[in-house]
Formats: C-alpha cells, sequence, structure tokens
C-alpha cells in the first residue's frame, strides 16, 4: 500500500457519500482544512444523469452523460477531479485516502475506521437496519476500491458519535430477547453533524467541550435534536431508523405505533406501502399538502391553515426535545442550530425559543432576523443561554478522522 503521510507532501482526501442514485463528493486539504473541489453525481442509472462541479477558485460546470452505476460515477468524479480545465490536481496518486460517508455502524463501530475485508462484511451486516443507505454506501466503497486500489479507504459513520448513550436512553420497552436477537435499540444518526457543532461551539464559546450541556438542533429535509453533555452524546431524538423523532420534510417523526396498525388494517396497506406512507407521504408534506420544503411553508404561513400548522408542530416538537434534553442534561448552556433549515430559517428559531426565559433563554430578535451565511451568537445580552447558528461541515469531519487514521499507518 502506499504511504499517504509522505513527509513534505500535504494530504488531498476525497470524501464521497454515495446515495441510491447520487454521489456527492469533495476534496478537500485536511490539514489547512480547505477544500478544493466539491460536486454531486445524481440521477445515476437514469435518464438525464448530471454531474455538478464547482473548484473552489473557478466557476460552476455541469455534464450529462450515461452513468449507469456508481462505478462509472466515480469515475466521471476523478475525471473531472483531473481536468486540465475544471480539475484540482494533475495524477491520480495525489488523491491520499478517500473517506467515505456510512450510515449505519450498528454497535460495532463507536469510530472511524480503515476499511478492510471484516469492516465490509460489518456494513453489510448492518443493511437490515439502514436498508435505503447502506448498499449504495457499500456500491461507493467498493467503486473506489477498483478504481483507487493503492489508496487508503476510511469508513466514518453517522452512528459512530452517538455509541456514548447510557443503556437508559437507548433502550425501548420491548422484550429485552429482541435487542439481543436483532439490535432493536436506539442508534441515533447524522453524529457526523452533531459532532461537528458541538466540537465548533466549543470553541467559538471558548470553553472547554467536556465542560458544556448543549443541545444541538441538525435540520433540515431530515432533522435530529442531540443532547452533547461534557462532548459526549447522551441521548437523540432519531431511534432504530431515521424515521424517528422530530416532524420531517417526508417522515412522521414520533407517533404512537398502534397508529400504524390501525392504518394498516383499516387502508388495506402492505408492509412496503406502510413504511413508504411513513417516509415519503408524512411529516410537513403530509400535514401540509403544500411541500417539504420550509421555504415554500413559509412562504404559505400567513394564509394558508394547514402550512401554517405544519411549521407550528414542527417547532412545537424540537422546543419539546430541548425541554427534555435540558432535564436529563442538568441544565443547558448553549442550544446551536444547523442544517438548512436551522441556518436560514429565522421564523422556527424564534418560535423554538419563545417562551424559553424559564431556561435562561432570551433571542434577541434583531440578532435572528440578520441575514447572515456565517457563524453567528443570536441570543440577547441578558441570556443566560447562549444561541449559536453554526453551519455544519461533516465533510471536513470526514476528512479529519481519515487523515488521522491513515497517518496511524505510517
Amino acid at each position: 500500500m502506499r504511504n499517504p503521510a509522505n513527509k513534505g507532501i500535504e494530504m488531498k482526501v476525497l470524501v464521497l457519500n454515495s446515495g441510491s442514485s447520487s454521489v456527492k463528493y469533495q476534496m478537500v486539504e485536511p490539514e489547512t482544512q480547505n477544500f478544493l473541489a466539491r460536486g454531486v453525481v445524481e440521477r445515476i442509472g437514469m435518464a438525464g444523469a448530471m454531474l455538478t462541479h464547482r473548484p473552489h477558485d473557478r466557476e460552476e460546470v455541469r455534464l450529462s452523460g450515461e452513468i449507469l452505476d456508481h462505478k462509472v460515477a466515480i469515475e466521471y468524479v476523478l475525471s473531472i477531479l483531473l481536468s486540465k480545465n475544471h480539475g484540482v490536481i494533475k495524477d491520480k496518486n495525489e488523491i491520499s485516502a478517500v473517506g467515505h460517508r456510512v450510515v449505519h455502524g450498528g454497535e460495532s463501530f463507536s469510530s472511524s475506521v480503515l476499511i478492510t475485508s471484516d469492516v465490509i462484511k460489518e456494513i453489510s451486516r448492518c443493511m437490515d437496519y439502514a436498508p435505503l443507505h447502506n448498499p449504495p454506501n457499500l456500491k461507493g466503497i467498493r467503486a473506489t476500491q477498483a478504481l483507487l486500489p493503492d489508496a487508503p479507504q476510511v469508513a466514518v459513520f453517522d452512528t459512530a458519535f452517538h455509541q456514548t448513550m447510557p443503556e437508559n436512553a437507548y433502550m425501548y420497552g420491548l422484550p429485552y430477547v429482541l435487542y439481543k436477537r436483532h439490535g432493536i435499540r436506539r442508534y441515533g444518526f447524522h453524529g457526523t453533524s452533531h459532532l461537528y457543532i458541538a466540537h465548533r461551539a466549543a470553541e467559538i464559546l471558548q470553553r472547554p467541550v467536556d465542560q458544556l450541556r448543549l443541545v444541538t438542533c441538525h435540520l433540515g429535509n431530515g432533522s435530529s435534536v442531540t443532547a452533547v453533555k461534557n462532548g459526549r452524546s447522551v441521548d437523540t431524538s432519531m431511534g432504530f431508523t431515521p424515521l424517528e423523532g422530530l416532524l420531517m420534510g417526508t417522515r412522521s417523526g414520533d407517533l404512537d405505533p398502534a397508529i400504524v396498525l390501525h392504518i394498516m388494517n383499516k387502508e388495506e396497506l402492505s408492509m412496503h406501502e406502510a413504511n413508504t406512507m411513513l417516509n415519503k407521504h408524512s411529516g410537513i408534506q403530509g400535514l401540509s399538502g403544500v411541500s417539504s420544503d420550509m421555504r415554500e411553508i413559509e412562504q404559505e404561513y400567513e394564509h394558508n391553515p394547514r402550512a401554517k400548522l405544519a411549521h407550528q408542530v414542527f417547532c412545537y416538537r424540537l422546543k419539546k426535545y430541548i425541554g427534555a434534553y435540558s432535564a436529563a442534561m442538568g441544565g443547558l448552556d448553549a442550544i446551536v442550530f444547523t442544517g438548512g433549515i436551522g441556518e436560514n430559517s429565522s421564523l422556527v428559531r424564534q418560535n423554538v425559543c419563545a417562551n424559553m426565559e424559564y431556561l435562561g433563554l432570551v433571542l434577541d430578535a434583531q440578532k435572528n432576523e440578520a441575514s447572515q451565511n456565517s457563524e453567528r451568537s443570536i441570543e440577547h445580552q441578558n441570556s443566560k443561554v447562549q444561541v449559536l447558528v453554526i453551519p455544519t461541515n461533516e465533510e471536513l469531519v470526514i476528512a479529519l478522522d481519515t487523515m488521522k487514521i491513515v497517518q496511524e499507518l505510517s
């Protein structure tokens, strides 16, 4: 195996996030924390497949083609990274390592790992837990191994950060034998994002992360909230699957499990149809009848009662989780908002933080409304709880973890 940590050579890490019909990528220099290029291949295996690529110092470019599978998609990525006009490297050997986002690592992985045949077997075993995510994650890994056989590959798991949850937080009130036989427990997701914003919040607050009680809110089409106490995840809203927890774009979030059985009976739904209803036709989309996009919901907020209701349910559920996690941690030092909704919706932040004076939390309306695409504090000067907006950077976490693991090989 080529040693990617050669003395005097700055590492370049290719970060890949392989979905069912897409591959998102970013080329990162982890030492400087600079990105060289980023992009996405979309509609893999479908008509109209497209690669969108943006180098750090040039305009965005789009290429269409017949992209039949993940291997072809990654070939396109490598070709454009090497392109004379649009590329950022001259030889594929400049790619020191590849970091892969893997959604589910079960109980086997509490941190990122070098990918080996045994690791691949374990990721495959976790397919039952994440049937929509782990299979394409594995396709991306296998394709990259074939195309970059000398580059070390690292898996960074969405579930790893939450492996610090205590047993009383991750167990469900089901027969214990189901946990032993089938691994039925809370796993949590978005862990890489929650890890990043918790540590970045500590830097902004100029306090050690191991002395903070944080509630981190990753809000987008998929949303989750995590209680981070002393730098460790102690509870999180997503559970055995990403369906549990907050109301989301098209996912129901928390509900009485008997509802599912009742609807399946009344509507004569199959397991597949019920799963599709809960994951694809519920949430903000299902309640509002307007859209799963919070921007469109807020455009309808004042004159469409159902859009307003969906917005209110979303904010109310998040408010309840913040209160519960404050109690679980014995207090609260800061709330952190991230993700497309968390970073951009002042109305969501306003409604979630309203009437939180009992916690010592007072939002500054002017700071909250200020349009800034940057890290910022939005609490009132008299607030005892700080409120931060921090753009997440999961790719950087993956690149840094990859660099650390690869350097340990040398």
